[in-house]
């Protein structure tokens, strides 16, 4: 006998907690496109479960009706680690900053994604430390002046994708807060990516970063500023999608088309490609370079995942030698007494 499970609503995943982020946080859209994309899934909200660290972004678990955790600061792909390997039926977020995924989290983040656990990461990039009150963080650019740098940050920033990419992660893409459709679109994409999924989302911190991607987000100048990707179409882009980007050597550059130049003079976009160097290429233009910055999924390929190698040993390692017994485990080897 099968149970039909009941038709859920974007409603059924809003907890009775109050929302508590300063008004106009862009954190308030990615809670709401989250709550609007899950019902699409199918699954019941005890089989879905949310886990963050420290900072704003790390208030969602709180805010979801489904299983949460709240850890400790950078240490969210550390829990995910262990909750998905021994309940491999979960669906599990990891919900992170560009402070609290990037400084103290980093090593977690980078080797959960290279091992490819089959795992959602939304990072919320406002590039600036919004819970303790504006100082900079890995992501804020050169010269950014904050209470922690009066004088302009000196340190280079890090670029998630470029880490994410190169740390061979088999699903990347970068959504915009306001850009609802597209952001809804893009953490759908990555639910149903069976492997380690890392999407970045730029933020607005309207308190202590307001603006930070309003390049990105003005209605006069975002065709110009922002490229969406598309599988097996060309690199073009601007108001009249006039404007396309090819490779000159190994170089990529901004062309016109129609003085020469057709569509086929192009880079394709290919998402599937095994070979990450386009996607790496993708994802380090920046607007301050002249080029477009790049939206949608730059990589989605399939490989090995963590858990289910994982699991695989321990039933052949149960198979070979039966269920075992830790009495007798702790007492083999090894092993010495202090008199």
């Amino acid at each position: 006998m099968t149970t039909e499970l009941p038709v859920l609503k974007p409603a059924d995943f809003a907890s009775d907690q109050d929302v508590r982020w300063c008004p106009g946080c862009g954190d308030y859209s990615i809670l709401a496109q989250m709550k609007k994309m899950l019902p699409s899934l199918g699954m019941p909200r005890e089989k879905i479960v949310f886990i963050s660290g420290i900072g704003c972004s790390s208030r969602f678990p709180y805010y979801m009706n489904t299983y949460g955790i709240h850890s400790i600061h950078g240490r969210a792909p550390a829990l995910a680690t262990g909750v998905k390997s021994v309940r491999p039926d979960l669906q599990v977020w990891v919900i992170t900053g560009d402070g609290d995924g990037l400084s103290i989290g980093g090593n977690h983040l980078m080797h959960a994604i290279r091992r490819n656990l089959d795992i959602n990461i939304v990072l919320f990039n406002n590039r600036i430390y919004g819970l303790t009150k504006g100082q900079y963080s890995p992501t804020s650019p050169l010269g950014k002046v904050t209470k922690s740098t009066p004088l302009g940050a000196i340190d280079n920033p890090i670029h998630p994708l470029s880490i994410a990419i190169g740390a061979e992660a088999t699903f990347v893409a970068r959504s915009i807060d306001v850009n609802i459709k597209h952001l809804g679109s893009t953490l759908k994409r990555a639910a149903e990516h069976r492997g380690t999924a890392f999407v970045e989302v730029y933020q607005n911190c309207n308190v202590f970063n307001d603006g930070a991607w309003d390049y990105a987000t003005d209605r006069a100048s975002k065709a110009e500023t922002i490229l969406e990707l598309e599988h097996g179409k060309p690199l073009i882009f601007g108001k009249d999608r006039d404007k396309g980007i090819r490779l000159n050597g190994l170089e990529p550059e901004v062309v016109e088309l129609g003085k020469g130049i057709s569509e086929d003079d192009l880079l394709f976009h290919d998402e599937k490609a095994i070979e990450p160097s386009l996607a790496y290429l993708l994802s380090r233009l920046r607007h301050g370079d002249g080029f477009p910055e790049p939206i949608g999924v730059f990589r989605a390929i399939d490989a090995p995942k963590y858990d289910d190698e994982l699991n695989k040993q321990v039933e052949n390692a149960r198979a070979q030698q039966g269920e075992g017994d830790l009495k007798n485990l702790f007492h083999s080897g090894d092993t010495w007494t202090v008199a």
